[in-house]
């Protein structure tokens, strides 16, 4: 009986959340067409903060003491599912895009809106000295013009839960470019919607903004540490979160 009852439920969320996504996207894509993306911010966190309640999930954020909300960062995250982009979007409260593989623009209605969203950063997915080069003076002109970036340092969604290792990539990019890094952790989003699975399960997701961390003062031989840094920071809430599912 609980099964049926969490199919039908996921159905039913499924359509609901599904069609507010086209709508609420066509809609937002339009007026970026005519309005500047920054105006039609608020708009935009409200629309992705809705598909995860239409979705059945609770969201909450918190904040570290050291957080600060006014600087311009590369905030770097778990990746968990196809929900991350709305979880993170309602998340993180600075204009942000994202990195993400070139392979990903390529996508069927999830790259176009990719690359209609200005500002959002192809990451080379067989890289090349000049594509980096390219990528990262991309990344360098959005930071420059008050655009936080997020960036998935694993590379791949996880499918089991747990934090896989972080890649060098985005750390060399930071410390290159002294930009502050703040590690980005999101629990519970595992549990309610599993990839390789379809079924939406009631829960809760909490996003951890952890402590700014400065990177302008790290050696270029630091990178490798600052890299293992982040990844125990991210990646310290989740486990916890885990034992406690498996405990219960």
């Amino acid at each position: 009986m609980k099964k049926a009852w969490l199919t039908v439920r996921s159905l039913v969320l499924w359509a609901v959340s599904g069609v507010h996504f086209f709508l609420a996207c066509m809609f937002v894509l339009a007026l970026g067409t005519i309005v500047d993306p920054r105006k039609t911010d608020p708009l935009q966190r409200f629309v992705c903060r809705n598909i995860l309640r239409l979705a059945g999930v609770g969201f909450e954020v918190r904040r570290a003491p050291g957080f600060d909300a006014m600087r311009t960062s590369i905030f770097v995250c778990n990746h968990v599912n196809i929900f991350d982009p709305f979880v993170i979007y309602s998340a993180i409260p600075q204009f942000v895009r994202g990195l993400e593989l070139e392979s990903h623009f390529k996508i069927p209605v999830y790259g176009w809106l990719m690359g209609h969203f200005g500002g959002n950063i192809p990451v080379p997915d067989a890289p090349t000295l000049s594509s980096l080069r390219i990528m990262t003076q991309r990344t360098k002109a959005a930071l420059d013009s008050g655009i936080s970036l997020i960036g998935f340092a694993e590379a791949s969604r996880t499918r089991d839960g747990h934090v896989q290792e972080f890649k060098k990539g985005i750390f060399s990019i930071a410390q290159k470019l002294g930009v502050p890094i703040v590690p980005m952790s999101i629990v519970g989003s595992f549990e309610f919607f599993r990839t390789g699975h379809w079924m939406l399960h009631p829960g809760k997701i909490t996003v951890y903004l952890h402590d700014t961390i400065e990177s302008s003062q790290i050696a270029r031989g630091g990178v490798d540490a600052l890299r293992q840094k982040v990844q125990e920071i991210v990646a310290a809430p989740v486990e916890a979160s885990s034992r406690a599912v498996r405990e219960n």
